[in-house]
């Protein structure tokens, strides 16, 4: 397994999303360090989404839309940036925030020109790389609020990116990258999905409502994991089940985890 992919799995559990406010300056308006902490975790998960996105409009599956949720994406990271370059409480995490924005640069120029073999080939090791430094923000900005973690806030968030992990490294392996990161990272990354959901499923607080969320997140997983296991060669029917399924929950995976943080 390679040794970034494992670092990344490794500190992924370290997150939570409760904090207090805080104001960076006289002259800025307060911001919450909740807040903040919650845009560096999208961060973390659309570091894999506009790797799958690009693939996908690479390979023509659902190219269309594909290529607007890839500028959305890449507007969002942009404007995600910016705010956390902003709500930087200390100079550790000013160093991790400059760090990514030295990463995005040359990630952003990829992900935003043609889809090309060469570049999706780059992006392996760069989707890593980003994705790592953006969870270190996330921690470090945790750190700083001085709170206790909400574990199943951590556990629901984290989903979100499995989702967009697993059809990354399927529309990577369809592409022809067969590189381990990518053939061990999807075992890897549904064995945590999986394990995670059951742990969600049972856990004792959860709400009617949230209950209903993780059974429509289970049916959904279903057609996912299916829709994973077909064969990615060039039969396009179950990449698109990818494309829409990975999707499907990561958007249910957003509700729950709003839902723990309210609790």
């Amino acid at each position: 397994m390679n040794k970034l992919a494992t670092l990344v799995f490794s500190m992924i559990l370290g997150l939570g999303f409760m904090a207090p406010s805080y104001a960076n300056a006289a002259n800025t308006p307060q911001i919450t360090l909740a807040s903040a902490i919650n845009k560096a975790g999208r961060q973390r998960m659309l570091t894999q989404r506009m790797v799958k996105l690009y693939c996908q409009i690479g390979q023509q599956i659902v190219e269309d839309k594909s290529k607007k949720q890839l500028a959305g994406s890449i507007d969002l990271f942009d404007a995600q940036l910016m705010e956390l370059k902003q709500v930087a409480p200390n100079k550790e995490i000013q160093a991790s925030v400059a760090r990514m924005e030295t990463l995005w640069g040359p990630f952003k120029e990829i992900v935003s020109g043609a889809s090309t073999k060469e570049g999706g080939k780059k992006l392996i090791g760069m989707s890593e790389e980003l994705l790592l430094v953006a969870h270190k923000t996330t921690v470090l900005l945790q750190d700083a609020a001085g709170t206790q973690t909400g574990r199943l806030v951590n556990i629901a968030g984290r989903q979100r990116m499995l989702s967009q992990r697993m059809a990354k490294f399927y529309m990577q392996k369809r592409r022809g990258f067969n590189a381990s990161e990518v053939t061990d990272g999807l075992e890897q990354a549904r064995d945590e999905f999986k394990s995670a959901l059951q742990e969600l499923l049972a856990a004792p607080q959860n709400t009617a409502a949230i209950r209903k969320e993780l059974e429509l997140a289970k049916m959904q997983w279903v057609f996912f994991e299916n829709a994973l296991a077909q064969d990615s060669g060039q039969d396009a029917t179950s990449a698109v089940n990818v494309a829409t399924s990975s999707e499907r929950i990561l958007e249910v995976m957003d509700r729950v985890t709003g839902m723990y943080e309210k609790i």
